[in-house]
């Protein structure tokens, strides 16, 4: 059955690739249908790969092979909660050593231009931490991160 709900990525022909990226990366991630086109059309020909369903982190989407011309931006991204630093570097490292690029403050693209940010859970407690100057501290140190660091994430927090 279709999901009410779907996210749907554009990608120049590698959605089914990145499909299986996600897949093997991100745990309760799985691709489902492979759908082809029926036809030609602008960005291929009858018998490609048109439409994927997938699955990241329980979320449902489409990868559509729509062609050349269209970016991803920062508008779009998906937040992934670490538990721990082990996660943290699994899932940044493989997105980064798979093509991908890093960012500021946890954020990085994949290498299709799908941008990720890796979010420890210390760091959403800590930037939201009641007294608000531990949290301006802990903030202040994830704005000069790329990849976050928990024990310098809860250092700062700890003043």
């Amino acid at each position: 059955m279709v999901p009410k709900n779907t996210i749907c990525i554009w990608y120049d022909g590698a959605a089914l690739e990145a499909a299986q990226f996600y897949a093997a990366t991100f745990p309760d991630s799985a691709v489902g249908a492979v759908h082809r086109a029926p036809s030609d059309y602008p960005a291929g020909q009858e018998g490609d790969v048109l439409t994927v369903e997938f699955t990241v982190m329980g979320i449902p989407c489409l990868g559509l092979n729509g062609g050349p011309g269209i970016q991803h931006s920062e508008a779009f991204s998906f937040q992934v909660a670490t538990d721990d630093q082990a996660e943290t570097d699994r899932l940044w490292n493989v997105i980064i050593g798979n093509g991908g690029q890093p960012n500021a403050c946890g954020w990085c693209h994949d290498r299709w231009g799908i941008r990720w940010q890796i979010t420890p859970r210390a760091l959403i407690a800590a930037y939201t931490d009641p007294d608000r100057v531990a949290a301006k501290r802990a903030f202040k140190a994830m704005m000069e991160m790329t990849k976050i660091d928990i024990a310098a994430i809860e250092a700062a927090r700890q003043g």
